[in-house]
């Protein structure tokens, strides 16, 4: 379950994806029109995994995000920014493309071993409000006759990728999200 404080955040999510898509090469800069969003639960209960659709233009952008208590070691190029957090304090946000921990959550979600977390909403002292419904709901297809991969198949080096943008990722097992006005494939074996 993702405990979702109500805190203020500088920057804001909306000015960080803005500036993680105008800073890459396959990114663009311009409006972003927010979708939605899904989390995964760290095991660990330490990393925040959320997962932004966004949408500038006709391109729809898959943008993983992983916000972390301290900076990782080695991942310097991977780093997006720092923001404050009005009860976390200071977060460490990273491109999830190139965060460990939330590839391993795409792997457990391909092979059927993690669902999308369950949102509660908190106060800033941890008192529960309400649950929450993701604005981004995810669904495991797999083709007939197929099978799910195991773990240690991803690990070993089976080939499954994650979007960046959405339209033309195709597999015989898909993890597809689907919000208000739309769909597509976000990763796929």
């Amino acid at each position: 379950m993702a405990i979702i404080y109500q805190a203020e955040l500088r920057p804001s999510k909306p000015e960080i994806l803005r500036d993680f898509l105008s800073g890459r090469s396959w990114g663009e800069s311009g409006e972003i029109e927010l979708l939605g969003a899904y989390r995964f639960d760290d095991p660990d209960g330490e990393v925040g995994v959320e997962c932004h659709l966004v949408r500038v233009g006709e391109t729809t952008y898959h943008l993983p995000l992983a916000y972390r208590p301290a900076p990782v070691a080695g991942a310097e190029e991977h780093l997006l920014t720092t923001m404050q957090h009005s009860v976390l304090g200071e977060r460490y946000v990273y491109d999830g493309l190139g965060d460990e921990l939330v590839l391993d959550c795409f792997r457990r979600a391909i092979c059927g071993e993690q669902d999308q977390a369950e949102l509660r909403i908190v106060t800033d002292e941890g008192e529960p409000i309400e649950t929450r419904d993701q604005t981004v709901t995810l669904s495991l297809e797999v083709d007939e006759g197929e099978t799910l991969p195991t773990g240690d198949e991803l690990l070993d080096g089976a080939p499954f990728t994650i979007a960046r943008t959405l339209g033309d990722l195709d597999g015989t097992v898909r993890l597809r999200a689907t919000w208000s006005d739309g769909e597509g494939v976000v990763a796929a074996f």
